[in-house]
């Protein structure tokens, strides 16, 4: 009997728009915890202040090991300011990807432009509402996870809730995919918004 050849065959069918292997993205920045350094003080001046859970995304930035970025916790702690301004212009300048930033009413009034995207940032999650189009209704964010784990795309994400608190809104099945793609880092502490 012959012996399958299953790069070949994977090769023969991608115009079918099958793909078994996830098209992963890899982050890698050099001296990451400078280069974050450099960023917090340049949006926020002398009022720069390094957080511990800093160092858990700085890790991340050094190798992300194909695994997307959830901050949650506390708000005023920078989450916002590092994923959505700080890491897309590392990202672009490094590793020259470029991420897709939206907010999470946005994800949910245009769903699928976002899935197109390789590359998301999607800010306050958990805050949107179903997404109602022509009747019918989504859970853009549980969609989204799906398409991320199908298709290797990378996720940045933010928000104030607790990981029980999303698997309340999004349930298991989305919090145990979020946990399988992202690296999760929590924000606690008092808010730095003064």
């Amino acid at each position: 009997m012959e012996q399958i050849n299953f790069q070949q065959t994977i090769e023969r069918l991608k115009d079918t728009g099958f793909s078994p292997i996830p098209n992963v993205v890899q982050v890698t920045v050099p001296d990451a915890k400078r280069v974050l350094w450099a960023g917090i003080r340049y949006f926020t001046g002398e009022n720069a202040r390094w957080l511990p859970e800093y160092e858990e995304v700085a890790g991340w930035l050094a190798g992300n090991e194909s695994r997307g970025l959830l901050c949650f916790g506390n708000c005023g702690r920078g989450k916002t300011l590092i994923c959505g301004k700080i890491l897309p212009l590392v990202l672009n300048h490094y590793c020259r990807k470029v991420v897709s930033c939206y907010d999470a009413q946005q994800m949910n009034a245009d769903l699928d432009a976002v899935k197109q995207k390789h590359i998301i940032y999607v800010d306050d999650i958990g805050t949107e509402n179903l997404s109602v189009k022509y009747g019918e209704k989504r859970l853009a964010f549980a969609e989204l996870a799906d398409e991320a784990e199908k298709k290797g795309k990378l996720l940045i994400l933010t928000t104030n809730l607790t990981i029980d608190e999303l698997r309340e809104k999004y349930g298991e099945r989305t919090i145990d995919r979020l946990r399988a793609i992202t690296k999760t880092v929590l924000f606690s502490g008092e808010s730095l918004r003064k």
